[in-house]
């Protein structure tokens, strides 16, 4: 492979920055963000590079004939898109392959950056449904709770998205949601429709269930990231703490 050499050092910053942060808004664990970043620096020529990121920012310093050079960018928002952390390794790959050149690789990455890859609204609400139904039967509830845990699933999801756009404040999201999971089963209880409420509230909030964030926690730990891995851990806590809360809310009224 031939390695890509003459490049402005801080248009290779804007790149690496650039996938990085994609990466990092889109689910990506830490590791594997500092690790594409030095790879895409590696492969324009830059022998030695440095990337520490946390789960709110990334720090990245290139050394080389030039001064040193350090960046620091701050990330507000995350979510769960893994569509773009592969879209962006697939980049690192054509990168570190000399395929393709700064310019391109900073084009695509602006596009992958503003593009909207999450599926619509109402497929979301649909799939976190019939989840929600499948964790009840797989949790052991009976066929005559599918529909109360269906309903009660896709509705508390969709209160969630909404109630996240309007008020983009996770915690109290994710406790209303629950919150409105519980009313529902309760109801769906008290008029006889459904039996079990244990069961069905237990499938119904699966969804709202940060399975990945837990899962890249875990892996963050191993890989030695420790402040990322306690950060994500803790959010992970906090929001198995807001969905446990909105639901003690609606069993405090029986």
């Amino acid at each position: 492979m031939e390695i890509q050499k003459n490049v402005p050092t801080s248009q290779i910053m804007e790149v690496c920055l650039l996938a990085g942060k994609i990466m990092l808004q889109s689910g990506g664990e830490t590791y594997r963000v500092e690790d594409t970043m030095m790879r895409i620096a590696a492969a324009f020529g830059i022998e030695s590079s440095h990337s520490f990121v946390t789960p709110t920012g990334i720090i990245f310093s290139i050394e080389g004939p030039d001064p040193t050079k350090t960046k620091l960018i701050r990330i507000s928002e995350r979510t769960t898109d893994l569509k773009k952390v592969t879209l962006v390794n697939s980049i690192s790959r054509s990168i570190s392959a000399n395929e393709m050149s700064l310019g391109e690789a900073y084009k695509e990455l602006k596009e992958i950056e503003t593009a909207n890859l999450m599926y619509p609204v109402v497929l979301q609400v649909v799939a976190a449904a019939l989840t929600s139904a499948c964790f009840l039967i797989m949790f052991q509830g009976g066929w005559y709770d599918f529909i109360p845990a269906l309903v009660a699933g896709g509705v508390g999801y969709w209160f969630s998205i909404f109630l996240h756009r309007v008020i983009p404040l996770k915690f109290f999201a994710e406790f209303s949601a629950s919150f409105v999971i519980g009313l529902i089963a309760l109801l769906f209880v008290t008029t006889g429709i459904g039996t079990d409420l244990d069961k069905i509230i237990i499938g119904s909030v699966m969804p709202l269930v940060p399975g990945l964030l837990i899962t890249n926690a875990v892996r963050d730990l191993i890989a030695g990231h420790l402040v990322a891995g306690l950060s994500k851990g803790a959010e992970a806590f906090l929001t198995a703490f807001a969905i446990g809360s909105g639901i003690a809310a609606v069993i405090s009224f029986l």
